[in-house]
């Protein structure tokens, strides 16, 4: 199970999940604090801005970052959920889990994956550059990308609500 919150419910999350995987998407500057319950060995914190092209002063997520974020979960063993978090729990992070689930479930039909996301979190806008390399990576032939742009924008909020996707 990938559960999916905002930096402010990371925490919360954690522990009330049992996780013990922990998958932080965060500009340069931002701290977090790896919960005590999460070894440093199973976390992961990739540093890049909430962007979809270039903009001076700011860390473009690339493939360097979407290929850690797979490899990553790759070594998940999947006996304990992983969470994902942005700061927001709106984009970075929405992309993320939508990623894992299709790496993790290679036969599972994009556009599905993308309304069940939809659906979960309304507020779920997954970083296109995030998903257009992982595209490419996982050789989707661009139907991650058509499925996400399927769903449109989710609605404008501050934090999104946590959630859970099953792979």
């Amino acid at each position: 199970m990938i559960h999916v919150c905002s930096l402010s419910k990371v925490e919360e999350t954690v522990t009330k999940t049992g996780a013990e995987r922990l998958l932080s998407l965060l500009a340069a500057g931002t701290e977090v604090m790896r919960p005590a319950s999460i070894t440093r060995e199973n976390h992961l914190h990739l540093v890049m801005h909430d962007i979809a092209v270039a903009q001076e002063g700011m860390t473009m997520p690339g493939e360097e970052h979407v290929l850690n974020l797979l490899d990553f979960a790759r070594h998940w063993d999947r006996s304990r959920p992983l969470v994902v978090h942005c700061y927001a729990g709106i984009s970075r992070s929405t992309a993320s889990a939508y990623i894992i689930a299709a790496a993790l479930a290679p036969k599972r039909d994009e556009a599905e994956l993308a309304e069940t996301l939809r659906r979960l979190s309304p507020t779920a806008t997954p970083n296109p550059r995030l998903i257009a390399i992982a595209d490419t990576l996982l050789d989707r032939r661009g139907r991650m990308i058509e499925a996400i742009q399927a769903i449109g924008r989710g609605a404008d909020a501050f934090e999104g609500t946590p959630f859970e996707l099953k792979i």
